[in-house]
């Protein structure tokens, strides 16, 4: 398979949260960037980075494909601490 890529899309985006929602026919991925300062009403404040909207099989296939990186990171380079703290967000 050859991939091409916009330019504008290769560098990609951080994100430091993803929301999850589904439907019966799809799933919806928001990655959004949690900003270090509070917004005038001392609130979380959240920017949507990229959403991806996709079928549910594929949907578990990346579940799969995440699982079996993550697995191969952790054989190489040790556990993946998860944080301790909800960010604000969620709370």
């Amino acid at each position: 398979m050859t991939i091409q890529a916009d330019p504008n899309v290769t560098p990609g985006v951080y994100a430091n949260l993803a929301m999850i929602t589904h439907r019966r026919e799809e799933f919806v991925f928001d990655f959004l960037f949690v900003q270090p300062q509070s917004g005038s009403k001392g609130e979380a404040v959240a920017l949507l980075r990229s959403r991806v909207v996709t079928t549910p099989e594929h949907t578990k296939r990346v579940l799969r494909a995440l699982e079996e990186n993550v697995r191969r990171y952790e054989a190489q380079f040790g556990p993946i601490r998860e944080a301790q703290e909800t960010p604000p967000l969620l709370q």
